[in-house]
């Protein structure tokens, strides 16, 4: 049990000591929400020049000339393009009251001074001749018709730039749809980004289903200005699709009736401003309705309108620029922010939202909040060269290899028992076994070609001969050799006993070595 503890306290330390090298996670890099997408955002104004011509044939004939402005919409266009291609809707560049009533009315009244409201409606005289050429000046063209009128539409849209542009630029509509929020699709008369592309939105792939999601909406309220950037303000969508009829709005908590909030905003100028999800900061949507009843058309009508105006959506070296600058500021490293946000004012020099981010950064470069100096007062507490924790993860894991495998042989070494640990066998009760008896050294063997050689082997001592006790000599017959002596003991001389001259050992006798010394027998 006390072998167990050791060893989990011994591995839970070094698990700790490996993990203390880790550098930790990086947090979450938060989207900006809106900050891709405001910088795309302009203002749209749509005028309608209505040129009338009336024909006087009451007294002299006359030509009574006058040009007339008629506003048919505004609200805001999101750029989804470097070209400047926009998307809004269709009641802020086309309105479905004829302005020739209105430029009919208008120069009647001035002209003849009679008394007929300023307005889109067909009005009747109490003059029968008067009331006559009024009616042949409305439209339709008629073969007797008093008026020839000429309807030009102009839309202008002023991008969100500091210092305000108050001309803005031109541009013309491309695709409009079939009802009042349906998305239409505009483009500039020209290049209107001076060679440089034009600040885009991305457009999601997707709308939010689920109930509750939180989104925000932007626009302007009026043409843009110092005192008058953009308006943001948050919403939630409603469970469900958005499809042509929209999208509602619904705050979960009850609080706020979005709805109506919105729908103010719809009829302050934000009409067909781009709705904005909250984790990607991408477009899902346009800002519809107003009044009381705000909805929204999400993104999928957008792109189906883009293609069939033939007008792609696209980012440009201003959005990659601004989005790497963007990085930079939200993970709070303002030092690095700084040039970024300069180049980014390089490529579109009036770019709001990077001048406004440039200046916090300015303001936060080298203090307590900038990550760059706390990495660089990190830095200066270490070592100067390469980094440590390389080396020290891999040592940590070469100790744990090891201790590991010490671990696992210690466990499968057996216990020895200790006193009052188990009962005393038989075994236990042996004495121990006596040493081995010691060997000899060999003595060195002799290189001559009749060296006999050593074997470590005991023997029998030889006898000891006596003068009175006759026993075995040591002979070497040669069995071609005549008269040989017989034994003192009376033995026959075939019967005499041979020994070895090198060994003493007792040799037969047909034997010509030793078989023991492999000593040579001498004849």
């Amino acid at each position: 049990m006390r072998r167990s503890g050791s060893a989990l306290a011994m591995i839970g330390g070094l698990c700790l000591a490996i993990a203390g090298t880790v550098p930790a996670l990086a947090h979450e890099h938060p989207s900006g929400i809106t900050d891709l997408v405001t910088p795309a955002v302009v203002r749209v104004e749509a005028v309608a020049d209505v040129d009338i011509t009336l024909l006087d044939h009451i007294g002299d004939l006359r030509h009574v000339e006058r040009s007339y402005k008629v506003p048919i919409g505004s609200g805001t266009a999101t750029v989804i393009n470097p070209e400047g291609g926009m998307v809004t809707l269709t009641r802020v560049v086309r309105t479905d009251r004829d302005v020739r009533i209105l430029a009919a009315n208008k120069v009647f009244a001035e002209h003849h001074k009679v008394k007929i409201p300023a307005d889109f409606e067909r009005h009747r005289l109490k003059d029968d001749r008067l009331d006559h050429h009024l009616q042949d000046c409305y439209p339709p063209k008629k073969p007797t018709a008093t008026c020839i009128i000429d309807v030009t539409t102009e839309i202008t849209a002023f991008p969100n730039i500091a210092p305000a542009d108050k001309e803005g630029f031109k541009a013309e509509v491309v695709r409009v749809g079939d009802r009042p929020d349906s998305p239409a699709v505009l483009a500039p008369v020209g290049r209107a980004d001076g060679g440089a592309g034009l600040p885009t939105a991305p457009l999601a792939t997707t709308v939010p289903a689920k109930e509750g999601s939180p989104v925000a909406v932007a626009g302007f309220t009026g043409r843009p200005a110092a005192n008058l950037p953009e308006t943001v303000d948050i919403a939630h969508l409603r469970a469900g699709g958005a499809g042509e009829g929209g999208r509602q709005f619904k705050d979960p908590e009850n609080k706020v009736d979005e709805p109506r909030k919105l729908g103010a905003l719809v009829d302050k100028g934000l009409l067909g401003g781009p709705v904005i999800e909250d984790k990607k900061g991408e477009v899902v949507g346009l800002l519809v309705g107003g009044g009381a009843d705000a909805r929204m058309i999400g993104v999928r009508e957008v792109v189906k309108a883009l293609a069939e105006a033939d007008v792609a959506p696209g980012r440009g070296p201003i959005d990659a620029a601004f989005e790497q600058a963007l990085t930079r500021f939200h993970t709070h490293y303002y030092g690095d922010a700084v040039p970024a946000f300069q180049r980014v004012l390089e490529l579109y020099p009036g770019h709001t939202v990077a001048a406004a981010h440039l200046k916090t950064a300015q303001a936060k470069r080298g203090t307590a909040e900038d990550e760059a100096t706390r990495t660089a007062a990190a830095s200066t507490d270490a070592p100067r060269g390469a980094p440590l924790w390389p080396f020290v993860a891999g040592g940590g894991l070469l100790v744990l290899a090891v201790l590991t495998t010490a671990f696992l042989l210690w466990r499968r070494r057996p216990a020895e028992p200790g006193p009052g640990t188990g009962p005393t066998t038989a075994a236990d009760t042996r004495p121990p076994m006596p040493d081995p008896p010691s060997v000899p050294p060999r003595p060195v063997l002799d290189e001559q070609a009749d060296s006999t050689r050593v074997v470590s082997r005991s023997f029998p001592a030889l006898p000891k001969l006596s003068s009175t006790v006759p026993g075995p000599v040591l002979v070497a017959r040669d069995p071609g050799a005549t008269g040989a002596t017989a034994p003192p003991d009376g033995r026959p001389a075939d019967a005499v006993q041979k020994y070895c001259t090198g060994c003493g050992m007792r040799l037969g006798h047909a034997h010509s070595f030793c078989g023991y010394c492999g000593q040579p027998t001498k004849t």
